[in-house]
Parts: C-alpha cells; sequence; structure tokens
C-alpha cells in the first residue's frame, strides 16, 4: 500500500471510533414511545392470534353469531395428538386443527433445555376464510380426527382433521408427517362449500422468537424474516438487535422463513406463490425471554384452494446447509455464506471440504486444525511463488538503495529506476501479491461462514464450550469500550499470532521509505482486530491462530529449499541476457517497457515545456 492507502485507512479507522464517541446516544425515555409508534398496526393482529392460546367457552347463540354456518365446530373438547419421528416432535391439536408445539429432538438450547420452536405461549396463527356471513378464523374451531399418534417409521403418516358444516360440505387440514427430516406437507382443503366469497384466505403467523443461544445481542441481530419471491428473488428483514422492521411486498411469495440463528420456521406454497405478503420484525430491549417478534401476513389464493391445489409445506428445523438445500427452490439461501462474490467459494469449496472431514474427525478442534493444513497445502504453490520473490527482493535491495542514494527524494525518478533494474533482471514485482489476493477471499469467506455454521453448534474444544459463540476466558464487572465485557482467549492468540507473523515478515522484507512505518502498522492492525473479533464465534478466531501458526512453519520449510545464492546468479545471468538483447521477454515485462517508454516519453516532454516556459521571459526582454 502507497502512502495514500495508509492515511485512508487510518482516517476512516478514526472516523469510526469518533463516531462512537462523539455522536450523542438517543435519550432512554423516548424508546417506549418509538417502540408504542411502530408497533402500533400490528396490535389487533397479535391480539387476535394471542387469543388462541385460551379457547373461549361459548354457547350456542355466541357460537352462532360468531362463525355463523361453522358455529357448530366453535364449541367443543380440544385434544393433542403427538406424533415423532428421530428428529422431531410434534403435538397436533384438534383446536385449530394445527401444529401447537413443535420440539426439535436433536437440539438443546445454551440451558440445556430442548429446543421448541412452536409452542401456545410463542406462536399464534390466523387462517381467516371469508364466507358470504363473514370472515371465521379456522384455527379457533374445533375439528374431527381420526388420526393415531405415536412414533412414524416406516412411512409419512396422514393426519386429516375435519369441520363438517353441512352434509357434503366441510372443511379439511390434511398434514403428512414424514418417517424422518423435518419438513411437514400441509393441504388446506374446502370441499364443496357453498357460501364462500373468490376473496383470498389470510394466514398470519406471529411468533415470539425465544433465545437458544447464550449471545442474546447476536442473536437478536441474526433473528429476522428471510422470504423468496416468485421472479426467485431472495431477501429478508434488516438485521438489527434494536430496531423494528417490516416490509409490504407487492411481489407474491414463494415461501418465507421465520429464522432464528441456527433455526427455521418456514412456510412453503407448492403451487400459486403467496400474495399481499406483509412481514414485521419488532424488538422489546427489556425482553431477556424473547429474542424478536416476527409476523408473517399472507393470502393463500382463493382459486388455488377450491380447485384442490392448497398444497403448501412447513418446515421446522435446523438452518443447516445439508438439510435445508432440497426443502424448496433457493431454500439453501437462508444460510447466509457471504457477499455474492465470496458465496461461491463457501458453497464449492470449505462447505463440501468441511463435510467430508466431518465423516472422518469427531473433535471440531481437529477439524479445524485439518483444515487449515488442507487449504494451506492447496496454496503452497502461489506460497512457494511468493516467497521466491521476496528473496529477489530482497537479493536487489542493495542495488535499490544505490539507487536511492542517487536520485534522493525524486519518487518518479526513483520508481522509473526501479522498474528499469527489474526489467533488466527480470523480476516482477506483482508476483508478490498473487498469494495476498487469493488468501484474502479466503479469509473473508471463512469470515461469514463460521458465524453460520450450526456443525460448530454447542461443540467444544480445549476451554471454549461452544465453537459457534465467543470462549469467554475472563469475564469483566464492567462493559470496556469496543471489547466488552468479556475477553475471547482465542482471540488474544490468534492477535499473538498475527504479531508474530509480522515480525517474522519484517525480518524477511527489506525496509520500504516514505512517510508511514509500514513495520510499525503490520504490528497495529492485529491489534485492532482484536477488538473487532473478541466476540466473534471461537471456531473462526481459532482458525485464524491456527492459520498464522501454519503460515510461519510453512516459510520456514520453504526457507529451506530457496538458495539466494542461485537466485542471484540467475538475475545476473538475465541481467546479461537483456544487455546483449537476448531472451524472451515475459508478458510483464513487455508492459512494463510500454509504460516506461511512455513515463519516459511525458518526462522528455515535461521538461520541453519547462525549458520553453523559461525562454520565453527571455525572448521578449
Amino acid at each position: 500500500m502507497d502512502r495514500n492507502q495508509i492515511i485512508g485507512i487510518v482516517l476512516i479507522l478514526a472516523m469510526l471510533v469518533g463516531y462512537q464517541l462523539l455522536v450523542p446516544k438517543p435519550a432512554p425515555e423516548k424508546a417506549p414511545a418509538q417502540q408504542t409508534q411502530t408497533t402500533k398496526p400490528t396490535t389487533t393482529a397479535a391480539n387476535q392470534a394471542q387469543a388462541q392460546a385460551a379457547p373461549p367457552t361459548l354457547d350456542s347463540v355466541a357460537a352462532r353469531a360468531q362463525y355463523g354456518d361453522f358455529a357448530a365446530a366453535g364449541t367443543g373438547q380440544a385434544q393433542d395428538i403427538v406424533v415423532e419421528n428421530n428428529e422431531m416432535k410434534v403435538t397436533f391439536s384438534t383446536y385449530g386443527g394445527r401444529p401447537k408445539e413443535v420440539l426439535l429432538k436433536k437440539y438443546d438450547t445454551y440451558t440445556g433445555k430442548p429446543v421448541v420452536l412452536v409452542d401456545p405461549q410463542s406462536t399464534q396463527t390466523i387462517l381467516e376464510l371469508p364466507t358470504s356471513r363473514g370472515k371465521v378464523d379456522l384455527h379457533k374451531l374445533y375439528y374431527q380426527t381420526n388420526a393415531q399418534g405415536g412414533m412414524v417409521r416406516s412411512g409419512p403418516r396422514q393426519l386429516v382433521f375435519r369441520v363438517e358444516v353441512a352434509p357434503g360440505q366441510s372443511v379439511e387440514q390434511v398434514y403428512t408427517f414424514p418417517a424422518e427430516g423435518y419438513v411437514i406437507d400441509y393441504d388446506l382443503r374446502l370441499n364443496g362449500l357453498t357460501n364462500v366469497g373468490n376473496d383470498n384466505i389470510r394466514f398470519l403467523w406471529l411468533d415470539k422468537m425465544r433465545q437458544f443461544e447464550n449471545d442474546l445481542t447476536e442473536n437478536r441481530k441474526s433473528a429476522t424474516i428471510n422470504y423468496l419471491t416468485a421472479d426467485g428473488n431472495f431477501d429478508n428483514l434488516s438485521l438489527d438487535a434494536s430496531g423494528n422492521h417490516e416490509a409490504s411486498l407487492q411481489e407474491p411469495l414463494q415461501w418465507y422463513t421465520l429464522k432464528h440463528k441456527y433455526f427455521l420456521a418456514g412456510f412453503i406454497a407448492k403451487n400459486s406463490p403467496l400474495q399481499n405478503a406483509s412481514l414485521k420484525t419488532l424488538v422489546d430491549p427489556n425482553d431477556t425471554e424473547f429474542v424478536k417478534t416476527g409476523i408473517a401476513d399472507v393470502a393463500l389464493p382463493m382459486a388455488d384452494v377450491k380447485q384442490g391445489k392448497g398444497n403448501y409445506r412447513f418446515y421446522f428445523g435446523p438452518n443447516d446447509y445439508q438439510i435445508v438445500d432440497g426443502v424448496a427452490p433457493e431454500f439453501d439461501r437462508n444460510v447466509y455464506l457471504g457477499y455474492a462474490i465470496l458465496k461461491p467459494i463457501n458453497k464449492y469449496f470449505f462447505v463440501p471440504v468441511f463435510n467430508l472431514l466431518e465423516r472422518f474427525i469427531s473433535n471440531y478442534g481437529l477439524l479445524i486444525i485439518c483444515l487449515v493444513v488442507f487449504v494451506k497445502l492447496v496454496l503452497t504453490p502461489l506460497t512457494y511463488k511468493s516467497y521466491v520473490s521476496m528473496a529477489k527482493m530482497r537479493v536487489l535491495q542493495p542495488e535499490i538503495n544505490e539507487i536511492r542514494e542517487k536520485v534522493g527524494d525524486d519518487m518518479a525518478k526513483m520508481q522509473s529506476e526501479q522498474m528499469k533494474l527489474y526489467q533488466q533482471v527480470g523480476v516482477s514485482p506483482l508476483s508478490g501479491c498473487i498469494p495476498v489476493l487469493a488468501t484474502m477471499p479466503i479469509l473473508m469467506s471463512l469470515f461469514f461462514l463460521f458465524p453460520n455454521l450450526i456443525e460448530l453448534r454447542q461443540k467444544p474444544f480445549l476451554w471454549a464450550n461452544d465453537l459457534s459463540t465467543y470462549d469467554a476466558f475472563l469475564q469483566f464487572p464492567v462493559t470496556i469500550p469496543f471489547l466488552g465485557s468479556h475477553l475471547s482467549l482465542f482471540t488474544v492468540l490468534m492477535t499473538a499470532s498475527s504479531i508474530a507473523y509480522a515480525w517474522y515478515n519484517n525480518q524477511m522484507t527489506p525496509t520500504q521509505p516514505g512517510p508511514v512505518n509500514m513495520k510499525a502498522m503490520s504490528y497495529i492492525f492485529p491489534l485492532m482486530f482484536m477488538f473487532v473479533l473478541n466476540s466473534f464465534p471461537a471456531g473462526l478466531t481459532f482458525y485464524y491462530f491456527v492459520s498464522n501458526v501454519v503460515t510461519i512453519a510453512q516459510q520456514q520449510l520453504i526457507r529451506k529449499f530457496v538458495d539466494e545464492d542461485k537466485i542471484k546468479a540467475v538475475l545476473e545471468e538475465n541481467r546479461k541476457k537483456f544487455e546483449k538483447g537476448e531472451g524472451k521477454k515475459s508478458k510483464f515485462q513487455s508492459i512494463l517497457q510500454r509504460s516506461l517508454s511512455a513515463a519516459e516519453e511525458a518526462r522528455k516532454q515535461a521538461e520541453e515545456a519547462k525549458r520553453n516556459a523559461e525562454q520565453r521571459p527571455k525572448q521578449k526582454k
């Protein structure tokens, strides 16, 4: 980096620090008013949905007034049917004919309790059917069923919940529970009903997302609603730990998911897409039980349901790339793999390699070490080429020093003479940049991948109890600015190894002139990143630590195979061939020759113009 780039980076960092210190924070007393204003449009829907938690007791007159032709199903006795496979246990209720509770059997919360994605206290739904006598919430009716509970082993089991309106007229909700996996097929059927209109059926899903991981702030930031539009565009509500967000979409949806950090509750349309979607996420900063409240309000096309095409699908399960990949089109995008330019590296390299190593290595700390070694082996040719390039620069350092003494402070002349020297000895200064350019996308890809890898969740290694979150080796009684209330030992080790690598690299790198001491900067940047990565997953900082150690060992090994005396002899031979006009020029040398010629021509024109400008006053005299 040149001086302007260094100054730019320093200024950006200074602006970030200044923003944190100088920009006034909003007054605390204004928060409740702002929250009330934001959540006001959702109050009615939330109250309607929450009424399901306690089914009302109605007499026949009140039921007739509220449910019209469905009055017979407005009263009854709720019955639970519990169905399970090896992955999940789902409790269906005849009140509403819907999943009442969903428990994931293979996952626990950070407190050791089972992960419950759906329960009556945190999840409510509305399924509103338009009729000639008004709207009827189908999730407030009592259904009849012959469904049997128990373990599903040999094949899918169908559960039919039915409400009889009149002879030959009924509403059915049909669930197909799998023998394995997390996908439940759902069919909504209107059999022979004559009193329904053509308006679409409203389906509202309100979920108070519980805290499943230990870091509440990170949980809140990760919780959102993802969705895919009918034309294939994936998007989500803003990831924010403190703000409320909403979106009213004109484009129909193929699916949406209420996304926790590592788990999903999703609804998928198998035929016509979902219409008139309104999505919201709400945050109560004072609530430590629930992370966020997600509300998805969509319309199911009435035409599909009347024609027997009201076919949908629920997904209740982990946000695991290998599992969600085949659930629905683009459903794997629920696992965030980084920016578009970095996603292919994670999708086609790191995820397959990680899963391959996972088959043979059960300890995820050892797996990360093996992953580092594998990546370094793949990059060995580039690393070797970079080291050789650095060796060439060290061999040429005495001549570069002579040029510096000769031209003094004329930087343009200095660069021109350096380029001539590189051309004579056949050295490309760009060859040392290639490994850096190859390594940066890899490091950035991992920066996005590790926080989203459910495979690391609750996997211990050494003193870290969970590689998917930070290892709080030290807890502070107060919150330290930019650092937090803890200190991650893996982050400290990463920082120490980065400084050690910078020191090792500085011993082999010639000192470059300039107003900024680059060697000093190489020690400052690791310290700055320690504050940034202190709250990142232990798996990520452990990877960076191991990567630094392996890089130093790799360069020490390469050093034994690089003879600088032989390199010097090769450079001298190239110089002799250049002086004789022999030898084949590389593409870089050809470009360099054209650049030098253009620079020399520009320099001559500038000197000529300067002389002409000096001579004009003399001629006038």
